[in-house]
């Protein structure tokens, strides 16, 4: 059996900055464990490792490539070590031996953790992954290489460099810890509105390093290259070590003719919202500093250090005060006062004589600080047009006054009532930082993780940088109504200087020439607009034109901020609403292929000996946050259970019969040519016959590319009152006897012809309901008009199926009374989400698999996911008969 190896990378944070590190670390005997028998390091050479980063319009492709070699005449385990950004998305991971690449899949990450546990549970190799570092997740696997061979590892991830005090940063922490013979780091950097400046720097640098940092740009591209050479990573002149540890920061700007910036690639948009030179709008800011016992020492010395400076950094159109609490609440103002020069020095005196003592009572001073904002504007103590925030730092855990998390969440949340924001900061390991996340999220914030360390002060007063000059309060960007969908966060409550606001969605207007972006807010002394105005044709030929573009990265970068911000929105929910968001990101995570807390990356080596030895590497959940995903694998799920009897065909096609005895599923699909008609449903009784008619994909230069079929029509004949029906992506055919009515998809309408009923709904789906009470939905399926390989397709689902005669037959109609099936000799497979099962059906004894197919009448962007027993060969064993047998002339073939 083959080794599984499974890499799991949960993403701890959304807020951090973005580092990345690659090592490998030194082998170890597999056989023999002990310190005498430990192989020299030698052995296994890492000889080349090499960092690729391609840069379009912020979003960043990074490709890490090691290359390994087993000197030794007995096989040696080589560690693979990497530090990732914590708001990256792993994409893939692969490994290629003895020239083949094995690469990696994203699964669903209980099947994954099912793995693990077996793994240990056999004494067999396991990795386990640990978080590490301030800015990224680190995670470790270990791989066994063969005696004198050699091993690849090529990890790519994906990530949005946001911006942060004017720069976007692209963080590499290098740390090789050997000498490479080749080594290289090369960035490729593609802004559409021009590169301003770029900068690379290493904190390992030396003046002789310095000189073979190459940084070029001009217009809207630039280049970074680093390759030292073998002693140029020498430590010193005849060292065997490497100078190479430490980060290597690309740093760059873009020039701003305009505030927006609009990226248009095959239907999906992205657009940058970033404007410079306004006048700052004036704060208003309540510090909440936690001063219990907890914060004596170096932690109160660095927080009244950071005080002081922000003090001295603080605008004097500003309001502040301060609250200070323990077990007891102490304003040093009773209101929000005026940042005069006397009175900053008056604050800064105070700060000083800050002490610590006491217990954590987190609820009443959030509370009062929120009255005091609350006065201040009743009172028109604050200028009208500013903004309004809360800075909360603690240490702890409540436990003092109200000490309920959920209860001070809703407290808070109830009281700020969404005019304030809120900002969590969580000052070293004993914080609770779940309850200050969904704190600070609920109240337009974000919280940040202060680590206790030498530079805690400075941490502090880079937090309160990124604060510090609002432009603009309650942002709204806006869109072409009807034509946009899937939109991510498009309203903010206030957008700061240095910063840059992302929103992304999908168009669904397939005929919109112009893209328009209305950006709304208010400035320091008036209301704002900044309009946005682009011809789509024109921007989409301009981009393919650019050779840094990387495919469909609109697209991706779309899923990208979709799935942190429903990441976000899970934090805030519980109970159907958290389970719905934990179904959508994972849907996403593996559409999209990212390794996201639900998702794990699995990848298949060959095996070497006979043992089933996995190698399993796991990453935990930051230690205090408790999620509740009730995930199951897909093979132990149950279908949903809907009030009628459902049974569908939907995109390759895919035919499920829902079988409600069973409380479960069966499944198979048809493997035929576009242009093939098939009957789906007879009914000789009631004289009702659908047919559907299979296409393909789009015609492709590439020959080796597979052609997937979907239903491009379905023929509806009601014989006994002589009507037709047609439906296509196109249009819709409705034919009673001689005469003939067209409808368009963007109708939405309601026809009754004797005792049949049909519903156009725009855009969606057509429903015929008949007399006995089964109803025919077909659903309309969307692919962008300018897609290169597929094209816009039907799915065709019957509800109380059962309500038709005994007599009814079709490929999917023989099943509506019901089919019974006897599953048992359930085994693994190579692959652990699909399991093989014997099935004895139809006095047929199969071998079946256990899958999922996609239910798309309740949410048909993206589609339910339904476990269902796979049959194979066109169903053979479950259809009577052959598949071949059900193809007919024509869509309105009765025979």
């Amino acid at each position: 059996m083959n080794r599984m190896l499974l890499i799991c990378a949960l993403l701890a944070s959304l807020l951090a900055s973005a580092a990345s590190d690659f090592l490998i670390k030194g082998p170890r005997n597999i056989k023999k464990r002990s310190v005498a028998n430990t192989v020299t390091q030698n052995e296994v050479e890492v000889y080349s490792l090499k960092i690729n980063c391609k840069v379009t319009s912020r979003f960043s492709h990074n490709v890490i490539t090691s290359r390994a070699v087993n000197r030794a005449n007995t096989s040696k385990e080589v560690f693979f070590d990497v530090n990732l950004p914590k708001t990256a998305f792993i994409t893939n991971f692969s490994m290629t031996i003895d020239g083949v690449t094995y690469p990696g899949t994203v699964k669903e990450k209980e099947a994954a953790k099912k793995q693990y546990d077996k793994a240990v549970s056999r004494g067999q190799t396991a990795g386990l992954v640990k978080a590490s570092g301030r800015k990224t997740e680190k995670f470790t696997v270990s791989v066994n290489v063969a005696p004198e061979s050699k091993v690849t590892f090529e990890l790519i991830y994906e990530e949005l460099l946001k911006r942060h005090l004017g720069k976007y940063e692209l963080i590499l922490n290098v740390k090789p810890k050997q000498l490479i013979n080749h080594f290289e780091i090369e960035a490729l950097i593609h802004e559409p509105q021009g590169i301003k400046s770029l900068d690379a720097h290493g904190t390992f640098i030396t003046n002789d390093l310095q000189e073979i940092t190459k940084t070029s740009f001009s217009g809207n591209k630039g280049h970074v290259s680093f390759k030292p050479s073998i002693d140029q990573q020498r430590s010193c002149a005849n060292c065997s070590t490497t100078l190479l540890d430490g980060d290597f920061t690309i740093s760059y700007d873009v020039n701003r003719e305009s505030p927006g910036n609009v990226q248009i690639v095959n239907g999906y948009f992205v657009h940058f919202f970033a404007p410079v030179g306004l006048p700052t709008v004036p704060k208003n800011v309540v510090f909440v500093i936690d001063r219990s016992g907890s914060m004596s020492g170096r932690k109160m010395e660095q927080t009244k250090e950071a005080l002081i400076k922000i003090l001295e950094d603080i605008k004097e159109h500003d309001h502040f005060n301060f609250i200070l609490f323990d077990h007891r609440v102490e304003p040093w103002n009773q209101s929000l006062i005026k940042a005069t020069a006397e009175n900053v020095e008056d604050a800064k005196a105070f700060v000083k004589t800050i002490g610590s003592d006491g217990w954590t009572n987190i609820n009443d001073p959030l509370l009062k600080a929120i009255e005091m904002l609350n006065e201040a504007h009743d009172r028109q103590l604050v200028p009208e047009r500013s903004a309004s925030m809360i800075i909360l730092l603690t240490d702890g855990e409540a436990n003092g006054g109200e000490t309920d998390p959920e209860k001070i969440q809703a407290n808070a949340k109830n009281a700020i009532a969404g005019r304030y924001t809120l900002y969590s900061l969580g000052f070293g390991r004993g914080v609770n930082y779940p309850f200050l996340e969904k704190l600070a999220l609920e109240n337009s914030g974000v919280a940040r993780r202060i680590y206790e360390d030498s530079d805690s002060a400075l941490q502090l007063q880079g937090f309160y940088n990124e604060v510090a000059n609002p432009l603009l309060v309650d942002l709204q960007l806006q869109y072409p109504e009807n034509a946009i969908s899937d939109l991510t966060q498009n309203s903010f409550k206030n957008y700061y200087d240095g910063g840059e606001i992302v929103v992304a969605g999908r168009i669904v207007d397939n005929d919109l020439n112009t893209f328009t972006a209305d950006v709304k807010g208010l400035g320091a002394n008036t209301s704002m607009a900044f309009p946005e105005k682009i011809n789509i044709a024109e921007r989409e030929e301009a981009q393919k034109q650019q050779e840094y573009i990387f495919g469909d990265f609109t697209e991706r970068l779309w899923a990208y901020l979709t799935i942190q911000q429903l990441l976000e929105k899970k934090v805030q929910s519980k109970g159907e609403e958290k389970e719905n968001l934990t179904a959508q990101v994972l849907d996403l995570s593996l559409k999209y292929n990212f390794v996201t807390p639900l998702t794990s990356m699995v990848v298949t080596k060959p095996e070497d000996d006979k043992k089933d030895e996995p190698l399993i590497a796991d990453k935990p959940i930051r230690s205090t946050l408790k999620l509740d995903f009730k995930l199951q694998a897909f093979f132990l799920k149950s279908p949903p259970q809907d009030q009628g009897r459902v049974d569908w065909i939907d995109s390759d096609p895919h035919f499920i019969i829902h079988v409600p005895e069973k409380n479960d599923s069966l499944c198979f699909n048809i493997n035929e040519e576009p242009g093939v008609v098939l009957n789906l449903v007879k009914d000789p009784y009631s004289g009702i016959t659908l047919n559907g008619e299979l296409i393909g994909d789009k015609k492709t230069s590439n020959a080796n590319m597979s052609t997937s079929t979907y239903f491009g029509k379905i023929g509806i004949i009601y014989k006994l009152i002589d009507l037709k029906i047609q439906i296509s992506p196109q249009k819709i055919i409705v034919r009673k006897g001689k005469e003939m009515t067209i409808f368009s998809w963007l109708d939405t309408v309601s026809i009754t012809q004797n005792s049949v009923t049909i519903v156009i709904t725009k855009e969606k789906d057509v429903r015929l309901s008949t007399a006995d009470g089964a109803t025919f939905v077909i659903l309309l399926h969307r692919v962008w008009k300018k897609h290169p390989v597929h094209q816009d397709f039907l799915g065709f689902y019957v509800e109380d199926s059962h309500m038709l005669s005994e007599k009814t037959h079709g490929l999917l109609g023989q099943f509506f009374h019901g089919v019974d099936f006897e599953v048992f000799d359930l085994h693994q497979t190579s692959n652990p989400l699909k399991p093989d099962a014997t099935m004895i059906v139809k006095k047929h004894r199969l071998t079946v698999t256990r899958g999922w197919q996609r239910e798309y009448r309740n949410n048909p962007k993206v589609g339910d996911i339904v476990p269902c027993w796979f049959v194979h060969f066109n169903g053979t064993g479950l259809i009577d008969g052959v598949h071949t047998a059900y193809i007919v002339p024509s869509l309105f073939s009765t025979v």
